[in-house]
């Protein structure tokens, strides 16, 4: 999962709970605020009615106190707008039959859900009755008892819910929206570096990274760029050591051929010289086909196959014909060797694009190895009946040389990529040492090797 998605789902989750608890406490204020909205009630109604008691107590100063409750005409629209909706106020001691006085609890809001009121009564219990005397001066004037009318709490409670619920939910969402789209931006860097880190796996090891302000992907972004530097350049020094080897081999083999050519190729010439003698001897001193004319007669059958290997194996230490030749006539002569070697070989053409004349030196002679390995293993290891060999000259800004060898042979290119034998090693070896690069591809109907040898090299 990527790590923005991450990111912003576990910010959901921490919005969802912060709503959650939002949620849980509007209920818990809402619920309290009807303890609040009982404690003022009776605090009006209490001061309204002493107001009143005094009034009374001055205007019938003849009567009684105790003959002055309960308060005449107490229970009138003016102490009912006292009252907050919701709330009950009842005045002691009471009349007979008087009933509480209470507040306007029609429109409070819908019903709330039962499993709501069952939670929130559970929970968070009854409201508790507020007590207010009339007069603190005169203890017998009574006394106001305000209640709550739980239905009515509840109802409070679940419509001051969702009131706020949709604004918190407003809130949460642009937060969560905000917020989302501050993660993705800050980590917008993080594709640059995995781009990076992806054509540093194509081989582009120097990889320029955009400017990058947070300071841990900055950070990143630097170990990045320094592990591609140091790939760069131990990358460089490879191919350094591999050209100093492949010279040094180079070196090996010429040094080799000399002495098998000096030491091996005289003694072999006069072996034969010395066989062919004595098979003149003894065929004239003695009669034709004696032992000793045809041991001679054998050496010199032997010898010449020792010869004639040699000289294959003289041909393959010496330098390749590329180097003296050219690139173009040392393909052709390829191309015509094989053709010429049986009239079941598959059909070889070669296809030359480009100026080849001025290709010479290391260049043409590792194009020449590269064509050889693959036309040696397509012609051994493949059922191809068709085999094209295609040499390109791209001009700027490549400035490469690309060799192409297809087959129609079928074969797996990733078993062949992997389980690649010393040819192809060497071949890729000889290519990553100028600076290029070998790969091994699914062609139409077969396989397709192709080299990129930089010109520059």
């Amino acid at each position: 999962m990527r790590l923005v998605l991450q990111l912003v789902a576990r910010l959901l989750v921490i919005v969802a709970l912060c709503l959650g608890a939002a949620t849980i406490w509007a209920t818990i204020d809402a619920y309290r605020s009807v303890d609040r909205s009982t404690s003022a009630s009776a605090e009006r109604v209490s001061q309204a009615l002493e107001a009143l008691y005094w009034r009374e107590l001055l205007l019938r100063s003849n009567r009684m106190r105790d003959q002055l409750l309960p308060a005449p005409d107490w229970r009138t629209i003016e102490t009912m707008g006292l009252i907050s909706p919701g709330i009950c106020v009842q005045f002691e001691p009471s009349g007979a039959f008087e009933k509480p006085l209470c507040g306007q609890s029609k429109g409070i809001g819908t019903a709330p859900p039962r499993w709501f009121a069952a939670t929130v009564q559970t929970v968070l219990g009854n409201h508790a009755t507020v007590s207010r005397p009339i007069s603190a001066r005169a203890a017998t004037a009574g006394t106001v008892l305000a209640n709550a009318d739980p239905q009515a709490a509840i109802a409070l409670a679940w419509r001051h819910i969702l009131e706020n619920i949709h604004v918190a939910l407003l809130m949460a969402l642009a937060i969560a929206l905000l917020a989302s789209l501050a993660i993705a931006h800050t980590l917008a860097p993080a594709r640059s570096i995995v781009s990076a880190l992806q054509r540093m796996a194509d081989g582009q090891y120097r990889t320029a990274l955009p400017r990058i302000r947070s300071m841990e992907l900055a950070m990143i972004g630097q170990a990045v760029s320094d592990l591609g530097d140091r790939l760069a350049q131990a990358q460089e020094e490879r191919a350094v050591l591999t050209r100093r080897l492949l010279e040094i081999r180079s070196d090996e083999r010429r040094a080799l051929a000399r002495e098998l050519h000096d030491e091996f190729g005289q003694n072999l010439t006069a072996i034969l010289a010395f066989a062919t003698t004595i098979e003149a001897s003894a065929g004239d001193k003695y009669a034709a086909g004696t032992e000793i004319a045809q041991d001679a007669r054998m050496i010199s059958q032997a010898t010449r196959r020792i010869i004639a290997c040699l000289r294959d194996t003289l041909k393959r230490l010496r330098h390749p014909p590329a180097e003296e030749l050219g690139l173009e006539a040392s393909l052709v002569d390829l191309v015509d060797s094989w053709r010429s070697q049986a009239t079941t070989q598959p059909m070889i053409q070669l296809d030359l694009q480009g100026d080849l004349a001025d290709v010479r030196g290391t260049v043409a002679a590792t194009a020449y190895r590269v064509a050889q390995e693959c036309l040696t293993n397509a012609l051994r290891h493949s059922a191809a009946r068709e085999i094209v060999l295609r040499i390109e000259r791209r001009t700027e800004p490549e400035n490469a040389l690309l060799v192409r060898v297809e087959d129609d042979g079928g074969g797996d290119a990733a078993k062949v990529a992997q389980s690649a034998g010393f040819g192809l090693t060497g071949v890729s070896e000889r290519v990553a040492a100028l600076g290029g690069s070998l790969s091994i591809a699914r062609a139409s109907r077969g396989l397709s090797v192709a080299a990129t040898i930089p010109l520059a090299a």
